[in-house]
């Protein structure tokens, strides 16, 4: 059954290109992105996995650990590594896992028959310090991700996670966040002391909080 959000992300043990993980003990009390790759030396995850390594200050910013997956070997990992630092200019700073078992990918339902029967979609899940899956997106093989996107989506998630706030369509950190339908008029003053404003009884806008 596929994984939805508010799940616990299943626990694995593996070997990547930084030696064993045990995931939740890797995670500790990170946020975290797990995002597969449909093969090794494949043009698109190559310059996914070089446009990862330059984001990682962002990704310590947000306190969020990156980790990658693919069904080849490690062997395939280490050579393919040395052709992504060459070609996009970088260094890989992070681990890749190495999953020819199908282990982890089969865990988190990575493998869509439809698409292919050998290798993994390009899936995205981002998950909490409280291991519960936050995010997930799934890709066809032939689209590469859009990483300054999954950094809009971790502030929001964490913007939201500690503020009763959500955010609008196309937001971007800084921006005005819509206040919860939960909270009451009344309450908003105290909740929200840089003001707001009513567009809608329904639709009420506040700058954002931890700014």
């Amino acid at each position: 059954m596929a994984l939805r959000l508010g799940d616990i992300a299943p626990d694995f043990t593996a070997q990547s290109t930084e030696g064993e993980i045990r995931f939740h003990e890797w995670l500790g009390d990170s946020w975290g992105i797990l995002f597969s790759h449909p093969a090794d030396f494949t043009p698109v995850c190559t310059t996914e996995l070089g446009t990862t390594a330059k984001l990682k200050p962002e990704f310590e910013k947000r306190n969020v650990k990156v980790v990658a997956l693919s069904v080849d070997p490690l062997p395939s990992h280490h050579e393919w590594v040395k052709d992504i630092n060459e070609t996009q200019g970088t260094t890989v700073n992070f681990p890749i896992i190495a999953d020819a078992d199908r282990k982890v990918s089969e865990l988190y339902d990575m493998i869509h028959p439809n698409a292919s029967e050998n290798f993994t979609v390009r899936s995205v899940f981002v998950i909490g310090p409280d291991k519960k899956i936050k995010l997930t997106i799934t890709y066809p093989a032939s689209t590469g991700r859009n990483f300054n996107e999954l950094l809009r989506v971790i502030d929001s998630l964490q913007l939201t996670a500690n503020y009763s706030v959500a955010t609008p369509a196309n937001w971007q950190h800084g921006e005005e966040v819509v206040i919860a339908p939960a909270i009451k008029d009344e309450d908003i003053p105290a909740k929200f002391p840089k003001g707001h404003k009513a567009v809608k009884p329904y639709l009420r806008l506040t700058p954002q909080p931890n700014l």
